[in-house]
């Protein structure tokens, strides 16, 4: 990254916190009541993840730093928002009443640095049914999340002792925030690309193939809808195997959903 890039990216941030400093000064003079931003402390950063994540309807924007705790506090939200999101997809399915959250188009989006590529591989794992794309940043981030634009929650920074947070809920702040990560998220890079794949796994034939994989077509059944030999089938299928270091068909498509490449497996 170049050090305009940075310069620019610190600028942003500045502008964030004095953004939301004068928000909450400004509700303080004309309300006098609770300001729109409250400081959360690290005891109840689980059950301000909860009431954030619940409902979410479009997208929830995760950023990670290189540790892993903010991603284990937020992962039980997410997971079960995932279970809920899969329940109502498959009500509304089989005919039943849909319920609100059901939102096809939900997506969790999780920009880490290059050492947090493990912590949010394993959080992928774990919200089977929404799509889950990743991708890594070039700079350190501050551990943040923001939903559907509506609502956000900030990790203090190193000057704040004891891990606190900060529950952001007041409509211009929270876009602020969310055109920020949006940038930062634009000039990241998706994580395919960061782990050096071929651009091919994300084009036809080979996703074609991963889709077979997935749904548990054998190899003469997806030779012949692809309209290939079973000989090319089975090639192409070793040669995904192999790039995606993968030992077994199994661990193919898994890997290929932690990878992004597919947004369900099994």
């Amino acid at each position: 990254m170049t050090q305009v890039h940075a310069e620019r990216v610190e600028q942003a941030l500045l502008q964030a916190r004095a953004l939301i400093e004068s928000t909450v000064s400004l509700h303080r003079r004309r309300s006098g009541g609770p300001p729109p931003v409250a400081r959360t402390e690290a005891e109840a950063l689980g059950e301000a993840l909860d009431q954030l994540v619940s409902g979410a309807r479009r997208s929830v924007s995760l950023a990670l730093p290189t540790t892993g705790e903010f991603a284990a506090r937020a992962a039980p939200a997410l997971a079960a928002l995932a279970a809920q999101w899969s329940a109502d997809q498959a009500r509304a399915a089989g005919g039943g009443p849909a319920a609100p959250s059901v939102q096809e188009g939900l997506v969790v989006r999780v920009l880490c640095v290059g050492s947090g590529i493990d912590t949010a591989l394993a959080l992928a794992r774990r919200l089977r049914g929404p799509r889950v794309e990743i991708r890594v940043s070039e700079t350190e981030l501050r551990e943040a999340l923001v939903v559907d634009g509506r609502g956000a929650l900030v990790r203090s920074g190193a000057e704040h002792s004891g891990g606190n947070a900060v529950t952001v809920n007041d409509p211009a702040v929270v876009r602020a925030l969310d055109l920020l990560f949006a940038s930062a998220w634009t000039r990241a890079r998706p994580l395919v690309d960061h782990l050096g794949l071929s651009s091919r796994l994300v084009k036809d034939p080979a996703r074609r193939i991963l889709e077979m994989l997935s749904e548990g077509h054998t190899d003469e059944a997806a030779a012949q809808e692809l309209n290939v030999s079973l000989r090319t089938y089975r090639r192409h299928v070793a040669e995904i195997m192999r790039e995606l270091g993968a030992n077994s068909r199994f661990q193919a498509g898994v890997r290929a959903v932690e990878l992004g490449l597919l947004s369900t497996y099994g």
